[in-house]
Formats: C-alpha cells, sequence, structure tokens
C-alpha cells in the first residue's frame, strides 16, 4: 500500500510517499479502508522529528482517520466488513490502509458523510477527555479556550456551549473572533491586542474562569493561574509557546487551583478505548443534532500532504485541514 513518511527530519518538503506492506488485523484489531485523515499539529512535530511516536507505533504520519472496515482479527465482535467508520490513532493515518484497535473505532455519526466524519477523532476525544472527564466542567461554568478558530478551539467553543458552559476563546483576528462567536462563545478575546487576564475577570464579574484548556503551555503559564476562578482547572494540552516556566504556587495555592498536563497520544490502549466509548455515547449524540459540528477549512488529497502541512504552519486554517484518498469503499 501507499503511506506518507517523513524521509528525514524537516519542513513539509520532506513528506514523501512510500510502499509499505498491507496491513494484517491481530487479535482485537480492524483494518480500515482509509477514506480520509487529517493534519494535526502532532504531526508538524513528528515531521520536524521532534515528536517521535510512542513504542510500537506505525512512523506512518496521521493520528485519525475515517473508512471502512476491510478486514477484522480475531476476538472483534460489534463490526461487519464495510461498516463506515472514524478512528482514533497512534499513527499510521496517512495511508492507504491502517490497523486500528477496535477500541478505537466509532461510528460514522448520522448525517455526516464518511470524509468529512475523519476531522472528528482526535479533537472529540481530546476535547471530551479533558474538558469533561479531567476537568469536569459543569454548566454554568465558565471554560477559557486558547485557540478558539483551531481544530482543538473549534471543537471544544460548540461542546462547552452545547453543555451549557459560558464560553470564552481567544484567537488572532476578526475572521477568526467571528467563528468563534458563531460556534458559540459568549466573549471573543484577540489575543494580538486585548490582554485575556482582564477580558475573563470583566467577563465573569472578576470571578475567573472555572476550567482553562490551554495549547500554549510555558508562554501563558502564568497568566492563565492569574485567569482562574477559585478551584478553577487549568488543563494543558500544548506546548506551542514553550515547555519550561516558573510557576507561582502561591498563587495557586490561594486559588486552590489545579494545573494538569495530559497527553492522548502515549495514553494505554484500554484508556483511550474508554474515551472513545464516553465519545461514542455523549458527543455523537451532539453531532447527530447539528448542536456540534466538524469545522473543516480544506481539503486536500493526500498526494498534497506537503501542502496542508504548509497551511496548518502557517496559522491560516480555521478548523481542520483534511487529507482525503478516496470517497467510497474498494
Amino acid at each position: 500500500m501507499r503511506a506518507i513518511v517523513a524521509s528525514e527530519p524537516g519542513g513539509p518538503e520532506v513528506l514523501t510517499f512510500t510502499d509499505r506492506p498491507e496491513p494484517e488485523p491481530a487479535a482485537g484489531e480492524v483494518v480500515v479502508e482509509v477514506a480520509a485523515t487529517a493534519v494535526n499539529r502532532a504531526d508538524l512535530l513528528q515531521r520536524r522529528g521532534l515528536y517521535p511516536p510512542p513504542p510500537g507505533a506505525s512512523d506512518i504520519l496521521g493520528l485519525e482517520c475515517s473508512g471502512w472496515v476491510s478486514a477484522l482479527g480475531e476476538g472483534v465482535d460489534g463490526w461487519q466488513v464495510g461498516d463506515p467508520v472514524c478512528a482514533l490513532l497512534s499513527g499510521g493515518g496517512y495511508a492507504e490502509r491502517v490497523n486500528v484497535p477496535a477500541g478505537q473505532l466509532m461510528p460514522v455519526p448520522d448525517g455526516l458523510d464518511v470524509q468529512t466524519a475523519a476531522a472528528l477523532p482526535e479533537v472529540a476525544c481530546t476535547v471530551w477527555s479533558n474538558v469533561a472527564m479531567v476537568a469536569h466542567l459543569q454548566p454554568l461554568e465558565t471554560l477559557l479556550v486558547h485557540g478558539g478558530a483551531g481544530g482543538i478551539g473549534t471543537f471544544a467553543v460548540q461542546l462547552a456551549h452545547a453543555l451549557g458552559s459560558t464560553v470564552i476563546a481567544t484567537a488572532g483576528s476578526a475572521e477568526k473572533l467571528a467563528v468563534c462567536r458563531r460556534l458559540g462563545a459568549d466573549v471573543a478575546v484577540n489575543y494580538r491586542e486585548q490582554d485575556f487576564v482582564e477580558e475573563v475577570r470583566a467577563a465573569t464579574d472578576g470571578r475567573g474562569a472555572d476550567v482553562i484548556l490551554d495549547n500554549m503551555g510555558a508562554a501563558y503559564l502564568g497568566r492563565n493561574v492569574d485567569a482562574l476562578a477559585a478551584e478553577g482547572r487549568l488543563v494543558v494540552i500544548g506546548m506551542q509557546g514553550g515547555s519550561k516556566a516558573e510557576l507561582d504556587l502561591g498563587r495557586l495555592l490561594a486559588k486552590r487551583g489545579a494545573v494538569i498536563a495530559t497527553a492522548l497520544r502515549s495514553r494505554p490502549t484500554d484508556q483511550k478505548a474508554a474515551i472513545c466509548a464516553a465519545v461514542r455515547e455523549r458527543v455523537w449524540p451532539l453531532v447527530a443534532a447539528g448542536e456540534v459540528e466538524p469545522i473543516v477549512h480544506a481539503r486536500y488529497p493526500l498526494s498534497e500532504a506537503a501542502a496542508a502541512h504548509a497551511e496548518v504552519e502557517a496559522g491560516r486554517s480555521i478548523g481542520k485541514v483534511l487529507l482525503t484518498l478516496r470517497s467510497g469503499p474498494g
């Protein structure tokens, strides 16, 4: 089969097609014939040599896909060959076919075409596991989402709004701020022109955000603590602003706050299966009802993966960028 790998660490130009053996499902796995995959920032880091796959994972890029079940491994039930599915992966999505642990397989939500479903697994599992399962965001609480117009951000804004929470989102342009508002943000903050700490305090009568979903890491650590409400929860899911910063424990103690850092890719298979099951139960009905929608900025054929990476790296995209392979099984 054909697949995309990084021939060496570098820019988008190092992405190359290669031939790989056809996958065979091990016990508890399925093979998915890939309709589409999506570009995530983790893919950009892996391409640069900064985010190697976990032990045992494929070196083929791609942390999610959609498509059709093409083979079942021993012990797999509940699925049939030909079922339209989407999947959370540890790698391997930029390929014609991929092995998937059965627990990381999810049906395509009702009303959604198979290719578009590739925009869902990584963001849905990341947002639900962190906002709901880790931070326990409640209705009427306030969520601050950094990067509200990105793949994670657009999904988080919609999900929190659907759950009945107040949503504050940051973004860097008028166009992106308008998208955040359209998707359900009660307050949209231009981080280039406004102090998000002041804006959060103003929007919450000085109380602060109950939950903060942060993709910046070190650069925002101190200000995020300042923006937290009493007993607030800061969940760090990215390090676009660096990995090392000084934390004032006194300020955190005064708020009885929590700082939690999580990663999805390196979780054990059973934890990923539990997250996928929760997403299927709690999030897919919202997608089917149109309350949460995948936001797709652009679609490129897999052969133009380099151009898709450049698009995401430039920061121009709103929502997800997809790589497409086929529109039907076979």
